[in-house]
């Protein structure tokens, strides 16, 4: 067999294994900001990571307060106000530094379900607890986090939607 096409094949099964799906997604969900070529869509993408971080510490306050203020005294919802307000601003932080696509979805998902439980709590009850709308926050809640889940979204489709491009190295 002729050794320059063996190298060939080993090097075409090779670029094959590094283009699997699961590798594919682990670069998609890993791309950031830098990777893209246009500096005004870099741009857009790290004002709107900031910008959804900061709604995401303003959810986490909201439901810190909420906690303190008497919600740590429902059964199940309590503890999950604590965890909601800890773990959206440390996510919000990490956003905020690293700005990957997989954090801002992860925070847009997390925004969005967190108004989803709220309306559910407020319809028909979520875990033996039936809120109102009414209650103070209530309405600033619903629209922050609806405001974050869109802003977060927004940077991930143009972070994924973009090509993208090599940067010049700067010396």
């Amino acid at each position: 067999m002729n050794s320059s096409h063996t190298s060939t094949m080993l090097r075409d099964h090779d670029s094959a294994r590094r283009d699997s799906v699961p590798a594919r997604a682990a670069q998609l969900l890993a791309r950031g900001p830098a990777t893209m070529k246009s500096p005004s869509a870099r741009w857009a993408v790290s004002v709107l990571a900031v910008v959804g971080a900061a709604l995401m510490v303003w959810s986490g306050v909201i439901h810190l307060q909420l906690w303190s203020d008497g919600y740590r005294s429902i059964s199940v919802i309590g503890p999950l106000f604590l965890i909601q307000g800890i773990g959206g601003i440390a996510l919000a932080v990490v956003t905020a530094v690293f700005r990957r696509v997989v954090l801002m979805a992860a925070g847009a998902v997390m925004m969005a379900a967190t108004a989803a439980g709220l309306l559910l709590s407020a319809g028909v009850g979520l875990f033996g607890f039936q809120e109102s709308l009414a209650v103070p926050y209530a309405m600033s809640s619903l629209v922050v986090e609806f405001a974050g889940a869109a802003v977060l979204a927004a940077a991930s489709v143009i972070l994924l939607a973009a090509r993208p491009g090599s940067r010049p190295v700067r010396r």
